[in-house]
């Protein structure tokens, strides 16, 4: 079996160190290959100088090093939402971050879908034909730069399985792939494997970490119910090339918080299951 590549996402330092700066931090624990968070004050394009673009893309060419995948988590915006400024304003973000992986040769950038938490939310419909008129609006925007549009599983979104990603994907048009979350597709009770079978070459990134059953969470491996094995297998059935995103959220700031122990005991558990060690 093909071992699988490894990658680190810089969520446990949004706030503890700037963008640039996480990614030196997990440099030190032996990463490569790092996904970088979208979010103020932490990574947030429009705020960018071009010194401070250039200066990360200088670290990254002078080490030899590359970013995977932008991620965009939508604390604060929605690309489904009822008002149409709202969608406008969500894909400006969107745009500055696809303009920002093509500056640093990242091949990716993150998709959700919006969050629903009304007690009477808008039509299924409605809320799909939203989602679907953005992302085609990226994929415009995207053309020509190298950065493909990839949709993630979310489980507090309207569509948070893999047959609604893969449905959704085809819905947009054959440019977007999927961002495939294995502690998301588990938390909902599905099979993660079967759904990278179904998926098939659609997936072009992966994230993993670990949850209870009944609290959402992505903590380090070995600590709920995601069986990383199953997964590497069906990824190499699928003849999977991408990276696997270490997706880690443990707050740096909070006390008593270690992300640096929880990325390493969880990358031991990857190279024990079919992934790349340390």
């Amino acid at each position: 079996m093909t071992k699988l590549n490894v990658a680190a996402s810089t969520f446990p330092f949004l706030y503890s160190h700037d963008g640039l700066g996480a990614m030196k931090h997990l440099r030190t624990l032996g990463f490569e290959i790092f996904e970088l968070m979208i979010f103020p004050p932490h990574c947030w394009p429009r705020e960018l100088s071009a010194d401070q673009v250039k200066a990360y893309k200088d670290w990254l060419s002078n080490e030899g090093l590359k970013v995977s995948s932008l991620c965009y988590p939508l604390l604060d915006n929605n690309p489904n939402g009822v008002d149409v400024l709202m969608r406008e304003y969500t894909l400006d973000r969107y745009r500055e971050a696809i303009d920002f992986a093509a500056e640093i040769s990242c091949p990716y950038v993150v998709a959700i879908p919006g969050p629903v938490n009304s007690l009477i939310n808008p039509p299924h419909e409605w809320m799909l034909n939203w989602f679907v008129e953005s992302m085609q609006k990226l994929v415009a925007h995207a053309k020509g730069t190298g950065v493909e549009i990839l949709l993630e599983n979310v489980p507090f979104t309207y569509l948070p399985t893999a047959k609604d990603m893969r449905d959704t994907a085809a819905l947009i048009g054959p440019e977007v792939g999927i961002n495939f979350d294995i502690c998301n597709s588990a938390f909902i009770n599905e099979d993660p494997a079967d759904a990278i079978r179904m998926l098939g070459d659609l997936v072009k990134n992966v994230h993993i970490s670990d949850s209870g059953a009944d609290e959402f969470k992505h903590e380090r491996l070995g600590s709920g119910i995601v069986d990383p094995g199953p997964s590497a297998k069906a990824l190499n059935d699928i003849g999977y090339q991408g990276v696997t995103v270490l997706e880690i959220i443990t707050d740096a700031l909070q006390p008593g918080a270690d992300p640096d122990g929880d990325i390493i005991a969880s990358h031991d558990i990857l190279a024990e299951n079919g992934w790349a060690s340390r």
